[in-house]
């Protein structure tokens, strides 16, 4: 059984305190939680009382011999030295998304994994929604065909009180930028699980509904695949009220649409099949075909998150470490989606399209983008990075 220490107290971090105590829809004889560290000792206390756990600092939770592994759930700009003091302390790491804000942090924070002989895995919990591994799946068995374009949509509101409800949001040094690396880098992440990885970018990005904050509440970017297909890709905190969040899949034989994490649309050319001449407009939707019948409603947490999706990442985290393999969601794809996402702001701030490490052509040198912040100026940086909640 892998022991669990949970460091930050906010709301990621106590639901998956609540997730590695419950006894249903939790991982029993597989995972328990032995303690949480946070910033503020009041919060702390009131969180392990709630979990029947032991209330610590970080550097009593770091030398608990009990302690096995670690998930660091605090503002994004500290993931990489927490996770690095981790794993000096012999405990495996999960980090909340996205890895780190710069890429110079998230290398740290890989450089000491590959050292240590200690595993590393990223919060990417969709990469376990049943309707990602049922498109993941048609895609890599090519019945979509050749992969020509796919279009990546967060639509999202944030209330100011959003960014108010935390020092660290809405910050370059913590948060890393706005609607893209904090809200939208699962579906980034997604977009090159399913896709391969993106080669180029072009972008823009605003702050065009929000105000005191010094970083993008929309960015909007076309991506080049290193496989060839094209993506759009809209993030935003400022589409009032909010819709879902949606990223279609298409290929010359087929496409997949998946819509606030659930399968709503997709069709696969059977043998023989020829579309009609100007298309379907919509119709053949297979997805009473594939998906089997929903026998009750998905459970879900008391603050509305899903239990399957992140207790099937824990539960492949507990895995990869019994048997010493990578995570499914591991550094280096977490190091990916921030690459993409580093390249967005690097094209927007410059005005010119941004190549990541992935190749675009045969014969065209690849070269690695420069991670920059947001389209506003950055304010000093700050005191050292609070221990706090995770987006």
């Amino acid at each position: 059984m892998l022991r669990f220490g949970i460091i930050g107290c906010g709301v990621l971090g106590s639901f998956l305190g609540r997730l590695l105590t419950h006894e249903q829809e939790g991982l029993p004889g597989v995972a328990r939680l032995v303690a949480v560290a946070g910033r503020d000792p009041r919060r702390t206390k009131d969180t392990a009382a709630a979990l029947g756990c032991d209330p610590l600092t970080v550097t009593d939770l770091l030398a608990r011999t009990d302690v096995d592994a670690v998930v660091v759930c605090t503002p994004s700009g500290t993931h990489a030295d927490l996770g690095v003091r981790a794993l000096r302390a012999g405990k495996h790491v999960l980090v909340e998304k996205p890895v780190e804000v710069t890429l110079d942090a998230a290398d740290r924070l890989l450089t000491a994994a590959q050292g240590s002989g200690l595993t590393l895995g990223v919060v990417s919990q969709h990469r376990f929604d049943p309707a990602v591994r049922l498109v993941r799946s048609a895609v890599a068995e090519g019945r979509f065909g050749r992969l020509t374009s796919l279009v990546v949509e967060l639509p999202w509101w944030r209330e100011q009180s959003y960014y108010a409800s935390g020092s660290w949001r809405g910050t370059p040094d913590l948060d890393g930028g706005g609607a893209l690396i904090n809200q939208a880098v699962h579906l980034v992440d997604l977009a090159q699980h399913l896709a391969g990885p993106v080669a180029e970018v072009a972008a823009h990005t605003g702050l065009l509904a929000h105000h005191d904050i010094d970083v993008e509440d929309v960015a909007s970017a076309s991506l080049r695949f290193a496989g060839g297909a094209l993506g759009v890709l809209l993030a935003t905190t400022a589409a009032y009220p909010g819709r879902t969040a949606r990223l279609a899949v298409h290929g010359d034989r087929g496409s997949a649409v998946l819509d606030n994490d659930e399968l709503v649309y997709f069709h696969a050319a059977r043998e023989g099949e020829r579309a009609a001449a100007y298309g379907a407009f919509g119709a053949g939707n297979q997805v009473a075909d594939v998906l089997p019948p929903q026998r009750a409603e998905p459970r879900r947490d008391q603050g509305g998150l899903l239990y399957q999706p992140h207790r099937d990442q824990l539960s492949d985290f507990c895995a990869a470490v019994r048997a010493g393999r990578p995570p499914l969601a591991d550094g280096d794809s977490a190091r990916r989606a921030l690459e993409v996402v580093t390249a967005v702001y690097a094209s927007a701030r410059t005005g010119t399209p941004v190549r990541t490490g992935a190749p675009v052509h045969a014969g065209t040198p690849p070269r690695t983008s420069t991670p920059v912040p947001a389209n506003r100026a950055a304010p000093p940086s700050g005191s050292p990075a609070p221990e706090g909640t995770s987006p």
